[in-house]
């Protein structure tokens, strides 16, 4: 009777053994068939210059075919340059846009795509109000330049996205861009660019809320534009300074680090002078690597921020170091 138990016994513990093992084994064969998410989310990076609060703020990537539209250059190069960060064309390029809350005022640099580079572009509002703030409290926006990438994201359909800044963009841009003449001589994908550019800037215009500066001015306590034409006629990069700390925002000074770190003679198809544009570019990273202060682009890999150093006859780029604090 004793040993009829035990066999029972010993047959009831294996039973439960096979059984637990084969809930187990299917178990862990869902958590494998899980699909795969297939998406990144860095929606927006903060940190901390003096006083001023920097909010690096993604408007998502574009797929760029830099073989082909850097210039000064061979695709062969280009492609090689790349090979040695692993990379390659085309080539995922962010769009960054930049938030300063200077305690007394919120300020945005380049407001993004909007909608006029596709669905891969056009997250930076969205990105906003996930780091906490609303396109309503944004009371000045300083644009680096008047391509699409840079101020697409200042309207919603017809009306101002931002209802409550205005827009400070420098006068050669303004000049060149909203010109009526400049649009009815112009011809194929110049044309467009004039035509988003005069709807864009639209609302802002009748508001009376864009004001254009000219040239190297101080924009707000602690934030001063610097002139650097040649990317387009009225191209602008903004230095930053508080409590003896500086953030110099590039705009497109350039946009390839693989490719224009390393050699800055190297240009694009989209500015307006190349050679004037080199000898901005030139001059910023110079300065940076001098001076050994903080910069930030708009197409640098998101967060787009780092340092510069001089390295053999060209330059290389260290990016900050990620800190889940400001």
């Amino acid at each position: 009777m004793q040993l009829t138990r035990l066999l029972r016994s010993s047959l009831f513990s294996s039973a439960m053994m096979a059984a637990i093992a084969t809930l187990g084994f299917a178990t862990e064969s869902a958590y494998a068939a899980a699909p795969m998410a297939k998406t990144n989310a860095p929606g927006f990076y903060r940190s901390m210059l003096g006083d001023f609060e920097i909010t690096v703020l993604s408007d998502g990537t574009v797929a760029l075919p830099v073989d082909k539209i850097l210039t000064n250059t061979t695709p062969e190069k280009v492609g090689k340059a790349l090979a040695k960060y692993h990379q390659q064309a085309p080539l995922a390029t962010s769009v960054n846009g930049f938030l300063i809350n200077t305690g007394s005022k919120l300020i945005l640099i380049d407001s993004g795509a909007g909608v006029f580079f596709g669905p891969t572009l056009g997250k930076l509002q969205a990105n906003l109000k996930a780091s906490g703030y609303l396109p309503e409290q944004v009371d000045e926006i300083y644009i680096t330049h008047m391509h699409a990438d840079h101020i697409g994201g200042l309207v919603d359909g017809d009306k101002a996205a931002f209802p409550n800044a205005i827009v400070r963009i420098d006068q050669h841009d303004t000049d060149y861009w909203l010109s009526q003449a400049n649009l009815d001589k112009a011809t194929g994908d110049a044309k467009g660019s004039f035509e988003k550019s005069i709807a864009i800037l639209k609302p802002y215009v009748q508001a009376g809320k864009l004001k254009p500066f000219e040239g190297d001015t101080e924009l707000a306590p602690g934030i001063k534009a610097v002139a650097s034409h040649g990317h387009t006629p009225g191209h602008s990069i903004y230095k930053i300074e508080s409590k003896g700390q500086t953030l110099v925002l590039w705009g497109d000074l350039m946009h390839v680090a693989a490719v224009q770190f390393e050699d800055p003679s190297v240009t694009i198809q989209f500015d307006s002078d190349s050679k004037a544009a080199y000898a901005q570019r030139q001059k910023a990273y110079a300065d940076a690597a001098q001076h050994g202060y903080m910069v930030g682009a708009a197409h640098l890999s998101f967060p787009g921020i780092g340092y510069v150093r001089k390295e053999g006859k060209g330059y290389a780029w260290t990016p900050v170091n990620y800190s889940p604090l400001p």
